[in-house]
């Protein structure tokens, strides 16, 4: 691959931190890939200065582009949409549409770089919805793909098999699997557990030609019962901040108990070597970088209040989505997974537009 012959475009001013993260974790981040071109999205003056600030090396790994205003966590997405044209979030999008940049990436505010970039690059043909899809660690060395994680709160059962479909390319382009396994998640493994909107998409995803797995319980997400599961963005999005809220209980508790008293220190000392590596292996700083799904575009989720360790694992994320070729996987895939549930049942809507249009006959 040719020198700088990938290029991201980075809202320098977003998340919890803004530009004292992203300009050092880009900074390593380009030490570490010399074949990516990185677009410095923000303030000029502002970021050349955090540039000056953190030794930057050199100035061939990047360009800047201007962008005079700032979405905030507290932005409302009509905010970023119409009063702040000019946000870092909204030229970062433009860059990929206008083609000067391969992927975007942002710690800011989630649902504003959500409607932002639905706005800008649109979705692709067959998704109604982008999804949000990270990985999570689990017990056999490997991650889980989730979706959604909160961007779609209320989901049909046409929703839900388009979620299998965009996670199970993404799964297949980034992981190497040729068919990955995906599980609906429910509260019980039976068939005629869970309610309507999900037992109809369990039939939808019987019939759609995926490696359905079935259903899955929360339990099955970190043990690695299956490479996808699928659920809507409000159950999704309290599994995912229960799992980290409970590794940081768990970190803090271990904390405590090590440092009780003088044998407890000793006991710490010995067993370092092991909770290095447990600490490693369940490290979420190094899952950093959730996917925007659905759209005509590469697009990362950074966590807000992600540090520059973190921030640079989701730069990885983002060159690694371009370089292995996301967007053409993601892509294919639905062309090919709704010809075959074309083929195997012409009734049956794979478009929530199918379903609301079959239910008013």
């Amino acid at each position: 691959m040719s020198k700088k012959s990938i290029r991201i475009a980075i809202d320098c001013m977003g998340g919890d931190v803004g530009l004292a993260v992203t300009i050092p974790a880009a900074i390593q981040f380009a030490k570490e890939h010399p074949d990516t071109q990185c677009l410095l999205v923000g303030d000029t003056a502002a970021i050349q200065q955090q540039l000056t600030e953190s030794a930057s090396p050199s100035d061939d790994w990047y360009e800047i582009l201007h962008a005079s205003e700032v979405v905030t966590m507290d932005d409302s997405v009509e905010v970023a949409l119409r009063r702040k044209k000019n946000s870092s979030m909204r030229v970062a999008a433009q860059a990929v549409k206008d083609g000067l940049a391969d992927a975007c990436i942002s710690a800011g505010n989630t649902g504003a770089w959500m409607a932002i970039s639905r706005y800008v690059l649109k979705t692709l043909d067959g998704i109604d919805r982008p999804a949000i899809a990270t990985s999570i660690p689990n017990q056999k060395g490997g991650a889980t793909t989730m979706l959604d994680l909160g961007a779609n709160v209320d989901c049909s059962a046409a929703h839900l098999l388009q979620f299998a479909i965009m996670g199970t390319a993404l799964t297949s382009t980034l992981d190497g699997r040729e068919r990955p396994t995906v599980g609906l998640l429910n509260i019980g493994e039976e068939v005629i557990k869970g309610n309507e909107v999900v037992k109809q998409a369990a039939e939808l995803l019987r019939n759609s030609g995926l490696n359905f797995y079935g259903n899955v319980e929360g339990d099955d997400i970190c043990k690695g019962t299956v490479d996808v599961v699928v659920c809507d963005g409000f159950v999704g999005n309290v599994v995912l901040k229960s799992l980290e809220g409970l590794a940081k209980m768990v970190a803090s508790m271990l904390r405590e108990e090590f440092t009780r008293n003088a044998l407890s220190m000793t006991a710490g000392v010995i067993a370092k070597p092991v909770l290095n590596r447990l600490s490693y292996r369940v490290d979420n700083r190094r899952y950093n970088g959730a996917a925007l799904l659905g759209l005509r575009g590469i697009v990362i989720k950074s966590h807000g209040s992600a540090d520059a360790y973190a921030f640079s694992y989701a730069l990885q994320r983002a060159r690694f989505a371009v370089k292995n070729g996301l967007l053409e996987g993601t892509t294919e895939a639905i062309a090919r997974l709704r010809l075959n549930h074309t083929e195997v049942s012409a009734t049956e809507p794979l478009t929530a537009e199918g379903e609301q249009s079959e239910a008013a006959q």
